[in-house]
């Protein structure tokens, strides 16, 4: 089982959807019953009295206009925010950040140095840049492409180390 973690500031933007995407796409792969895919976030600010925030209505309206969400296994109504805990390191393959923030924070949240199991999304994809982050530029069909892109990257790397 290959357990993959995407983190972003708040999860409830791009890591939940970098999360329901790939589950969409190894569900469609019919690789599903390898994968344990989650996301987390780096801050507590979507997590009040111990709830965190549901994915945000324009990330959810953009996943289901891409046809995410209708099976058991990519509902994400029930998703919500939860922050990054430090033993999750070792619970995890791969810890994935959206954006160079991110990077750092997973990095003191964790005690472990960016490589190997701490990865950037985009790196997947041969590029250093970040994923859009929607909550400022209010575009999230390019925080969309950039997480599908990703996560195609992504299961090409796996493909390639043969690890699927």
């Amino acid at each position: 089982m290959i357990s993959v973690l995407f983190i972003c500031h708040g999860n409830i933007c791009r890591s939940p959807m970098a999360e329901f995407i790939l589950k969409d796409m190894v569900e469609k792969e019919g690789i599903a019953d390898s994968f344990h895919i989650e996301s987390r976030a780096t801050s507590t600010e979507e997590i009040w009295n111990g709830v965190g925030s549901p994915v945000y209505p324009p990330a959810r309206e953009e996943l289901r206009r891409n046809g995410i969400g209708k099976t058991p296994f990519t509902d994400f109504s029930e998703k919500r925010a939860r922050q990054l805990r430090y033993d999750e390191y070792d619970e995890y393959d791969f810890l994935i950040g959206m954006d160079s923030m991110n990077m750092r924070n997973i990095e003191r949240m964790t005690g472990h140095t960016r490589g190997g199991k701490i990865r950037k999304l985009l790196e997947f994809t041969g590029s250093d840049r970040d994923v859009s982050d929607p909550w400022y530029t209010g575009q999230f069909g390019d925080t969309y492409r950039d997480c599908v892109n990703g996560c195609k990257a992504f299961l090409d790397y796996l493909r390639q180390e043969k690890m699927i």
